[in-house]
């Protein structure tokens, strides 16, 4: 759980695959000082505050204040048990322009991701994403202590039974009998 200071926005992770199919994509990021820390992104079907607040509960740590940019569906985190500081977020003409950002650092990680799904995966497809979003947090979460990531890569692989393509894939989209024949 992240906890403390920590910016929240809801963002769109835009043509993740060919088909222009854009995602919504919830980052919580902690704040230090000037920098950020620890970061937690989900998958989300949509922006209203049913399906925004449960996640945050799950993420961020109860008493934690919450930087946000203003969208009305965050307003039910004060009775969540979190702090809520609201603010405006500038236009996108405003912000190409120089204006400072609501919550700079939230969309530092999600300009990061994105960056980073383009350059190493070339776009992604809408049902995995969830998968390269907890890769990309695991990463950005041990970008400091390699050897931290290592160990906590190797404790997983030792302690867990190997998982199979179909339960990877959902088993939904293999089509094990393609040419046809019984």
């Amino acid at each position: 759980m992240i906890r403390g200071l920590v910016e929240s926005k809801p963002g769109c992770k835009g043509a993740v695959n060919s088909s222009n199919d854009e995602a919504l994509v919830l980052v919580a990021v902690e704040k230090r000082g000037r920098a950020s820390g620890r970061v937690r992104m989900n998958v989300i079907p949509d922006f209203k505050a049913g399906t925004i607040i449960p996640i945050i509960a799950r993420n961020v740590a109860p008493g934690s204040t919450l930087y946000t940019d203003g969208l009305k569906s965050y307003a039910g985190l004060v009775e969540a048990g979190f702090q809520h500081i609201a603010r405006t977020q500038p236009l996108r003409s405003e912000l190409r322009k120089g204006a400072k950002s609501a919550v700079p650092l939230a969309d530092r990680a999600i300009g990061n991701l994105q960056q980073w799904l383009l350059g190493t995966y070339h776009g992604v497809s809408k049902a995995q994403l969830q998968v390269y979003l907890d890769e990309f947090v695991f990463r950005r979460n041990r970008r400091k202590t390699p050897a931290a990531a290592f160990q906590t890569l190797l404790g997983l692989g030792v302690g867990r039974k190997s998982t199979e393509y179909e339960q990877i894939r959902g088993a939904r989209d293999l089509n094990h009998n393609r040419l046809g024949f019984a």
